[in-house]
């Protein structure tokens, strides 16, 4: 009898961590949903360029980078929580003095919509990381791998955005890899038989 409660007490201790795992890897996650959504906002606003669009996107790459280390074993410690908070930290403060910079650039220029559709994308990519995440069609590692992939899309929009324009051929590039990695995230949740 003794055996089953203490049975049954490390069961609900281990749901409670798990839990708490899998709660502190979607706010990591739900963050870049967040920081995508405010550099979305300012190219929409002209507050930001699309070369600092392209910076804060480099960085937002490192952050996917780090992510992906820190979930490679499919956990994250207070230690890796901690690098990631700081990391986004970072990345929040740059948003933040970027769109008051003074700059001021054209929201409707060919580049800045390309931009903000590339921003768009991670949106929804993060988003449907998130939910696998949340649906658990997708494993705290396999976030991990899957933000590998966001980290190379980021990349890419990045160099494409480095001089401030992004031409018809780099945004091509750039949508090659968001389709590849869309078609990696579906094909990764429906593998853990979940939904799209």
């Amino acid at each position: 009898m003794k055996l089953n409660a203490r049975l049954l007490a490390v069961s609900a201790l281990m749901a409670v961590c798990s839990a708490s795992f899998a709660q502190s890897t979607a706010t990591t996650v739900q963050r870049d949903v967040n920081q995508q959504r405010r550099i979305e906002d300012g190219l929409k606003s002209g507050e930001l360029t699309v070369q600092e669009a392209g910076k804060l996107e480099r960085e937002e790459g490192r952050i996917d980078k780090l992510q992906s280390r820190e979930l490679k074993d499919g956990h994250l410690s207070d230690a890796e929580r901690a690098r990631l908070r700081a990391a986004q930290n970072r990345a929040s403060a740059d948003i933040n003095r970027l769109e008051s910079n003074g700059q001021v650039a054209s929201p409707n220029s060919r580049s800045a919509k390309r931009m903000e559709a590339d921003v768009q994308h991670n949106i929804n990519q993060q988003r449907r990381i998130e939910s696998g995440l949340q649906d658990g069609s997708l494993s705290r590692r396999e976030v991990g791998q899957l933000e590998r992939g966001q980290a190379e899309v980021s990349h890419k929009e990045a160099v494409a955005a480095h001089n401030g324009h992004i031409a018809r051929g780099e945004q091509i590039a750039v949508n090659r890899a968001e389709k590849h990695q869309s078609a990696r995230i579906h094909r990764e949740r429906m593998e853990a038989g979940g939904a799209n």
